[in-house]
């Protein structure tokens, strides 16, 4: 209870929801439990029942778990050492997607204007969908884009103009994005033209239009194998394209 008033909230929005979500499964088995009495056979009972349905979930609820007791025994509930500790996590197979040109352009080609710079913004800026839907047009200052990240709170400057003269892509990403008119001027950078913010939901809306519309066009000109490819890409696959493809 008290790690859920005092340090859920001091987390970014996302975290929160999470972490209020894996409490819940927790809650289901430890929340009668005396604290002295959670030892590292029943965490790993935990992983391996809750891993038949969910074995991710299992592990970030395990891990949580382990931040708790850590907190437990600073505040002086339990002198225990934690039960956590050294218990293994349920294996976890990386997502391995790369979204190579073919699959961008047949997205992108398909996109709303919105969408289009959404994906521009992250791919040029390297960050995750939250931290690009939260930019702001006082964001740039002084000739850089300043992002500050929702998960790790680490603050970027990032150039807009190349030190040889002209504008990055970057930079050129944003002239146009400040050029196109909106019915009503918005400071977020991703925006409808009617000037309404996108939220990941309604982001996730048109990604996935597009997607739909990419991949069947693709099937109908007999490339099953790049309407594959399409269905796989998933928005949060901009970021590793940028990390291998850019200097970022």
């Amino acid at each position: 209870d008290r790690y859920q008033r005092e340090i859920v909230p001091t987390k970014a929005p996302k975290t929160q929801r999470d972490n209020t979500s894996a409490l819940k499964f927790l809650r289901k088995v430890f929340d009668n439990a005396p604290i002295n009495s959670i030892t590292p056979q029943v965490i790993a009972q935990y992983r391996d029942e809750r891993g038949k349905v969910a074995p991710v979930r299992a592990n970030r609820e395990i891990t949580l778990l382990s931040h708790v007791f850590n907190l437990a025994r600073e505040w002086g509930y339990t002198a225990k050492e934690n039960p956590v500790r050294g218990v293994r996590k349920n294996k976890e197979k990386p997502r391995d997607f790369y979204a190579d040109d073919a699959v961008w352009a047949a997205v992108y080609s398909v996109a709303s204007p919105e969408l289009q710079d959404a994906m521009d913004l992250a791919y040029l800026t390297g960050q995750r969908p939250a931290d690009v839907l939260k930019m702001r047009r006082s964001d740039v200052k002084d000739g850089a884009l300043e992002v500050k990240q929702n998960k790790t709170s680490k603050k970027l400057r990032i150039l807009l103009d190349d030190p040889e003269g002209g504008r990055t892509k970057l930079g050129q990403l944003l002239d146009r994005i400040k050029a196109r008119p909106r019915e009503i001027a918005s400071l977020v950078l991703i925006a409808t033209p009617a000037g309404v913010a996108l939220n990941q939901w309604t982001l996730r809306t048109r990604f996935d239009d597009a997607r739909a519309a990419a991949a069947k066009a693709a099937d109908e000109a007999g490339d099953a194998d790049l309407a594959g490819r399409v269905r796989a890409f998933q928005f949060r696959d901009i970021r590793p394209k940028a990390a291998s493809e850019t200097d970022l």
